[in-house]
């Protein structure tokens, strides 16, 4: 994007990028591009392609020596590209709270309190069902808590055109306070031991990345180095490094000012229109997040050897795998329909008018789709335990499914009935 205006005709066609961000930036598109992904680690996990896929998955590259960053290449997809979509999260997260839904404490007070139900509950339904294994079983109570914000509005984009938008933003609320309750979660119970000599050498880039964006600063080949050199020293310090990537996120200015703008082109008074950075940047990252570092992640977080209908039958009677699939199908739903009711109870708080309850009945079946937050936390709940990984990621892949499934045949039906009343669709709807 040029820093400064440019007169364009309105005629000509946009270009390569632009086209291809429009294609990206729709909610459907990431949702597809992530379950072609996980089917594509799936077969290849179990089928003749399954050496090859767990050689490539477990390949160790990086220094030794001085740094611990001789990982595999799943680790660095979650570690390393993951931190992209955290970036992202933590651009969007600061730009709701600066100008979007989150700024108004009062209108977003009953999404935030769904998405804070929508953890509990799901937490308290996997240690029900994992307290009688007792022991590491219990680690994993935090992996049914989380909603994929991708696939959950591509399940709502696709099947629910004629429900109310406010139902897109109550969704959309919901998992982005979702996302930070996850941030939240790996940060103080995913992280065995802290360094804080590094920690505390991670403010001196952070410090540097957050300057330089504050006077406008957006050459790569000053931010990048910053920000990767933020992201070693809280790789090394014991927390998980996808923290740094929100921490960053938050530091990008989001409106714009004197120094730190964008030039976004000329209002037809003939003045300058000027974006913040933080809108800039999730633009353009969001992008590289949608079409690689997440499709990447899920590729070799999805990949999981089932065994056969034996070893899924025998799997699915895991109390983990159990768990995390009703936590997912049920406790979701439960706690944020649950949290909402007590909410609309009270008078000074309730949800838009234009909802009604089957509509967020609908949503919040679709609120249980977990998959990529949930497979991260997976990783982490079980890395260091003799508990088989694969009873956790099983039950995120088929809580999930099971989720997306009856979230979209419901909302089908909702949809076919507003589309019958004349409902407008959700793109021309104020």
């Amino acid at each position: 994007m040029s820093d400064s205006p440019v007169a364009t005709d309105s005629s000509a066609k946009p270009g390569v990028f632009a086209r291809v961000a429009a294609v990206a930036g729709s909610d459907a598109f990431g949702g597809v591009l992530l379950l072609i992904a996980a089917a594509c680690a799936l077969i290849a996990a179990n089928s003749p392609l399954a050496p090859w896929y767990e050689a490539l998955r477990d390949f160790r590259f990086g220094p030794t020596a001085p740094l611990d960053l001789h990982l595999t290449v799943g680790a660095w997809a979650s570690d390393g590209l993951l931190v992209i979509f955290f970036f992202v999260v933590g651009l969007e997260l600061k730009e709701e709270f600066v100008y979007g839904r989150l700024r108004n404490p009062r209108a977003a007070a009953v999404p935030i309190a769904a998405a804070f139900g929508g953890v509990a509950v799901p937490a308290l339904i996997f240690v029900a069902i994992t307290a009688s294994t007792g022991g590491e079983s219990l680690s994993g109570w935090a992996i049914p808590t989380a909603t994929d914000i991708a696939f959950a509005v591509a399940v709502l984009a696709v099947v629910g055109r004629y429900l109310p938008i406010a139902l897109r933003i109550f969704l959309l609320t919901l998992a982005i306070v979702d996302d930070l309750i996850a941030i939240a979660i790996i940060a103080i119970f995913y992280t065995a031991e802290v360094s804080l000599g590094w920690l505390f050498l991670a403010l001196v880039p952070l410090a540097l990345f957050g300057l330089a964006v504050q006077f406008g600063i957006r050459k790569w080949w000053v931010l990048m180095p910053l920000a990767a050199a933020a992201w070693l020293c809280v790789h090394e310090s014991g927390i998980h490094a996808t923290v740094c990537g929100v921490v960053l996120g938050f530091l990008v200015p989001v409106k714009p000012s004197d120094r730190a703008h964008v030039v976004a082109g000329p209002r037809p008074d003939g003045t300058v229109h000027r974006r913040g950075i933080a809108p800039h940047f999730a633009e353009r990252w969001g992008l590289f997040a949608t079409l690689l570092a997440v499709p990447i992640f899920a590729f070799f977080s999805a990949g999981v050897s089932i065994g056969g209908w034996d070893g899924f039958t025998y799997s699915i009677t895991s109390p983990i795998t159990l768990g995390v699939i009703i936590g997912l199908v049920c406790g979701k739903p439960l706690g944020i329909l649950g949290a909402t009711f007590m909410m609309n109870r009270l008078p000074m708080f309730s949800m838009d008018g234009t909802l009604t309850w089957p509509d967020m009945f609908g949503m919040t079946l679709v609120a249980g789709i977990g998959f990529t937050v949930a497979l991260l936390v997976g990783d982490l709940a079980y890395m260091d335990t003799d508990i088989p990984g694969e009873y956790a990621k099983i039950g995120v892949l088929t809580g999930s499914l099971v989720a997306g499934l009856l979230g979209a045949g419901f909302l089908t039906w909702r949809n076919s009935v507003a589309k019958r009343a004349g409902a407008l669709p959700m793109s021309e709807q104020e």
